[in-house]
């Protein structure tokens, strides 16, 4: 998701720029096959409706990658990437994704010389490394105790994530536009992050609750995804998703070695867990002769279609 949630706060600053500037069209370097385009110009029009928006891939005669570095071969312009790498990289605090290429090829491994923020599983640290990190209200805040801007947190995160392999992932994908794509991602700090954050929410969310909140997960990716995220029905979500996280607080520790992610520890002061009703020592707070009466009612339903069926 690093790319398509930083798309609409890079179109965002774009019009307020073209405001400032009394600028008419605002412009952007997406290709006329891929999603970005829909995700700057929805959020374009979103803030701007009678904006108008100039895209360079659709009007050129380039019809490939090829094209446009023998363009700019052709015209003396140094550009990163060459026909044996071709690969169409997107880097932010979030990841760096990899798409053209080799990559077009399912079937094909990804080259190791490729990855810029991690390294291989195999060639991390023998010793793992511990990572404790407090939420509050669901927002990270601190790294080990320390204080820190959630830019540091991520920064900080990517680095060490990324020393342990932690963070690549793999995947094809479905297009706004109707095609399949792969893409190679390295996102170590959002990976730990994740992990680190539900490990606070099973401690701090009702059960319904998270419930709910599971259910929100893949509309809010897929608003992401499409490029809706100035829309009525994400402001919805979000109001909801602020009320959800108010209670998310606490510090969740993590493992990390060779790849792995692994929650340790959790802890909560308005942790919703209580050793005195989960124990499976004796308890004096939780009488097991009430689970009958309990599994008795919710089977009411089961019991008469059995009945029927006889």
């Amino acid at each position: 998701m690093g790319t398509s949630i930083a798309r609409p706060l890079i179109a965002k600053r774009q019009i307020e720029i073209a405001r400032k500037e009394k600028a008419d069209a605002v412009c952007h370097g997406a290709t006329g096959k891929g999603n970005d385009q829909v995700r700057f110009e929805l959020t374009f029009y979103a803030m701007e409706p009678n904006i108008r928006i100039i895209a360079p891939w659709r009007e050129w005669d380039f019809t490939s990658r090829d094209d446009l570095i023998d363009y700019a071969k052709k015209h003396g312009i140094e550009v990163p990437v060459t026909k044996k790498k071709p690969y169409s990289m997107d880097r932010n605090l979030m990841h760096i994704s990899y798409e053209g290429g080799i990559l077009e090829d399912p079937w094909s491994e990804p080259m190791e010389n490729m990855f810029k923020t991690t390294v291989s599983p195999e060639k991390a640290p023998n010793k793992a490394t511990y990572v404790e990190i407090t939420f509050d209200k669901g927002v990270p805040v601190a790294i080990d105790g320390k204080k820190m801007s959630a830019f540091k947190i991520v920064d900080h995160l990517n680095k060490v994530g990324g020393k342990n392999g932690i963070g690549r992932v793999d995947i094809v994908e479905n297009r706004f536009v109707g095609m399949k794509s792969r893409g190679v991602y390295e996102t170590p700090g959002c990976t730990i992050l994740h992990a680190a954050h539900r490990a606070v929410e099973t401690l701090t969310l009702d059960r319904e609750v998270m419930h709910i909140r599971d259910g929100l997960i893949p509309k809010v990716a897929e608003l992401i995804y499409y490029g809706f995220w100035f829309s009525p029905e994400m402001k919805a979500i979000m109001a909801l998703t602020d009320e959800i996280q108010s209670v998310v607080n606490g510090t969740a520790r993590l493992k990390l070695y060779k790849g792995n992610c692994i929650v340790v520890g959790r802890k909560s002061k308005n942790s919703l867990y209580m050793k005195d009703f989960a124990t499976f020592d004796t308890d004096t707070v939780y009488d097991q002769k009430d689970a009958g009466g309990f599994i008795r009612l919710n089977a009411l339903r089961l019991r008469i279609r059995a009945m029927l069926e006889k």
